[in-house]
């Protein structure tokens, strides 16, 4: 089944975009493309100017360099909807784990800068405490802190507020709000539209594998051309 179907985009330096649409709308498979978490099998990907290099063709297309794929990987850190920390660590052990297996950085500069990301999200008292102690919007500041940790270029997030109540989301909005005034590249996919008119500097609307529209926050929600765009915003601004 064709999920993408010639999607193109570009995420400079210190951008944010936020990508919206329905589900099934092919949002999440092109952040993994990004990532390299999927294979697409035509097309393009170039990260600071540098294409991925392929080998076969079609649903056999592959990356042919193990070591670019980690690199790129290790540079567009990913935060998920479902947090992902490993269970049996603490806190501090899951965002410190991949700076030193990965990256193999040095055991107590990894450790300040983990604390300090703790710190910065809001939970550098739990450090010791392990994921299930903790509420989601606690568990998804902490996968935050875990994606920081990598000192990537760019971050990428899968709908991360998506699994959350209403008052636990607002923490996580929060942090990806102070974020963004940062000046850090991000590419956001979200069902939350106050959160995309908020922080995105450019908003993309995926309808069926393709993009529909695109443009700044306050021309796509103010002032939509498309009638599909006009009524997927009158369905969720009504939820």
């Amino acid at each position: 089944m064709e999920v993408l179907k010639g999607v193109s985009l570009r995420a400079e330096r210190g951008q944010v975009i936020s990508l919206i649409g329905s589900s099934g709308s092919g949002k999440s498979t092109l952040l993994r493309c990004c990532n390299l978490l999927e294979d697409s099998q035509q097309g393009e990907i170039l990260f600071k100017g540098e294409p991925v290099t392929w080998k076969g063709h079609g649903h056999d297309r592959r990356p042919s360099d193990a070591k670019q794929v980690l690199r790129i990987r290790t540079n567009l850190s990913m935060v998920f909807q479902q947090f992902n920390l490993w269970a049996h660590m603490t806190i501090l052990q899951n965002v410190i784990e991949a700076p030193l297996t990965v990256l193999r950085r040095d055991r107590d500069e990894v450790d300040d800068a983990a604390r300090a990301y703790l710190d910065k999200v809001g939970i550098g008292d739990k450090c010791n405490v392990y994921p299930a102690q903790l509420s989601g919007g606690q568990q998804q500041r902490a996968a935050i802190a875990r994606a920081l940790c990598m000192e990537p270029e760019a971050l990428l997030f899968d709908e991360p507020t998506s699994a959350l109540d209403p008052e636990l989301e607002q923490e996580v909005v929060k942090v990806i709000k102070d974020l963004a005034t940062e000046g850090r590249t991000m590419i956001i996919v979200t069902h939350d539209m106050k959160l995309a008119a908020d922080v995105s500097d450019h908003v993309i609307f995926l309808h069926q594998g393709l993009i529909e529209e695109e443009g700044p926050p306050e021309t796509l929600f103010n002032a939509p051309k498309s009638e599909r765009l006009r009524g997927f915003l009158s369905a969720t601004l009504a939820t």
